[in-house]
């Protein structure tokens, strides 16, 4: 069997002052059938993945274009059509194939494109023809739309967010779709909208239970998988928002059934799944409460996977005017700082300016007195043996106990790593405040005295009753009551 493999994906907030470009992408690396061999433990590794897998059964893997940006604003149009056509064309140049699998977000949005999964795998469907299946793996945060539902034979979402079980999920991927193109399984998927938006961590209940419930039903009485599109919040497009769908062998009716059945226990569970999020105040009161450190703070608006700057200061100033000592606060982006500590050196004391660069969801810039501690060229963290660079950073020191990461690849905090790594000792520290959401979670919960999320100001409000939505419908919970009235 001869499987056509792709990657492309980046999570866009429509509402990000900066577009993703090129370099968003080439920061990452932009693999051309080769990000398996060259990238296994960082872009490729689901790639690879996929091969151990096709190989143990003998089949072919016709390996295509494999690209992820971080999340930021809209696509640059050129960019997407770029990217979208080369993988176009590498399914022609591949065929004839008995069948595709995609990597994909689901919440990819160019210039002039709101669903860019959707087109993408529509423009393989006219390539590929009718029968041949096509699969792919999507976040939880993703939009699913029509298109990708009529274009595509199996859409398999993540389960788990933070993200523990991308693996998972393409194997089952991989199994489907390969039966689907022996004859063995015939899938058909129906969705029902739950017209909800939030963010939903599966880390605590009752979201752990709802996730083990949606498996309960899979591979029994025909039903092959149940996924739930959390969707992404700060994506303003016509088709966003939370949906539950279920795919079936060969009968539509089951798989509405229980779609309906799932999406309605998940309505009903909507207050009792809101996560708790603090002010500032209340925020940095509870942490220090708990009495021993360290306590992980996650800063959830300022969380760069959701397209936010990672440069604000708010929570910093907070802890800097409150005098809370032994803190440690990462990963902040400031090329300037990173610049003006590399060429002062380790062990050097100056005047630095930290932060507030990119727009008034960044706050005001803070002026610290600071020691180099150490600067790293090639800084990284990892997950799960996946390894995600940081880019050259700088770890300095300021008052009272003060540790802050400096890094110059935007990414989220995943890894403890980020801070270990460059030699700041986590464990001795108070507070740790991180500049992500959720999916530090799995590396930074088993080391913390508690965990609390804060939602200071910053560019992914947590206010999802208020979001500026233009194009997408506001009937929605919690903005409205009912909006199944």
């Amino acid at each position: 069997m001869k499987i056509f493999a792709a990657q492309l994906a980046t999570e866009t907030n429509t509402f990000a002052p900066c577009p993703t470009g090129w370099g968003g992408f080439q920061e990452n690396g932009i693999f051309r059938g080769d990000a398996s061999i060259r990238a296994p433990e960082s872009v490729g590794y689901l790639m690879a993945e996929l091969r151990r897998l096709a190989r143990s059964d003998g089949n072919e893997i016709a390996e295509g274009l494999s690209a992820e940006a971080q999340p930021s604003g809209p696509v640059i149009r050129e960019v997407y059509e770029t990217l979208r056509d080369e993988i176009i064309a590498g399914v022609r140049a591949a065929l004839p194939l008995d069948a595709v699998v995609l990597m994909l977000h689901g919440a990819m949005v160019a210039q002039n494109y709101d669903d860019c999964e959707g087109d993408l795998l529509a423009c393989i469907r006219e390539v590929v023809g009718p029968e041949v299946p096509i699969a792919a793996t999507l976040d939880p945060h993703c939009h699913f739309t029509e298109l990708m539902h009529s274009a595509a034979n199996i859409l398999i979402a993540y389960k788990e967010y933070p993200h523990t079980d991308a693996i998972e999920r393409l194997r089952e991927v991989y199994r489907l779709v390969t039966q689907a193109a022996e004859g063995k399984v015939a899938p058909v998927t129906a969705v029902h909208d739950c017209r909800m938006v939030g963010a939903w961590h599966t880390t605590s209940e009752p979201m752990a239970g709802f996730v083990r419930r949606m498996q309960s039903f899979e591979g029994r009485d025909g039903i092959l998988s149940v996924s739930l599109g959390h969707g992404f919040p700060w994506g303003d497009v016509p088709e966003a928002g939370a949906k539950l769908w279920v795919i079936a062998d060969g009968d539509p009716a089951r798989a509405g059934t229980l779609a309906n059945q799932l999406g309605n226990e998940f309505w009903e569970m909507r207050q009792a799944v809101r996560p708790k999020w603090y002010d500032m105040d209340h925020g940095l009161d509870a942490a220090l409460a708990v009495g021993v450190g360290p306590v992980v703070l996650a800063d959830v608006a300022d969380n760069p996977g959701g397209g936010a700057p990672g440069d604000s200061t708010f929570i910093l100033r907070r802890v800097i005017e409150r005098c809370i000592p032994d803190v440690a606060v990462g990963c902040l982006w400031d090329l300037g700082a990173i610049q003006i500590c590399a060429d002062a050196g380790v062990g050097a004391t100056l005047d630095l300016r930290i932060g507030g660069k990119c727009g008034v969801a960044s706050g005001d810039p803070i002026d610290l007195r600071v020691t180099v501690r150490a600067v790293h060229d090639t800084h990284s963290q990892s997950l799960g043996g996946m390894s995600i660079p940081l880019g050259r950073s700088v770890w300095v020191e300021g008052p009272n106990g003060l540790d802050i990461v400096l890094v110059s690849v935007r990414t989220q905090v995943i890894g403890v790593d980020a801070f270990t790594g460059i030699g700041v000792a986590m464990d001795a520290k108070r507070l740790v405040i991180v500049k992500s959401t959720q999916h530090f979670h799995a590396e930074f919960a088993p080391r913390a005295k508690a965990v609390l999320h804060v939602a200071a100001p910053g560019a992914l409000t947590p206010d999802f009753a208020k979001l500026p939505y233009r194009r997408r419908s506001l009937k929605y919970w919690p903005r409205v009551e009912n909006p199944f009235g």
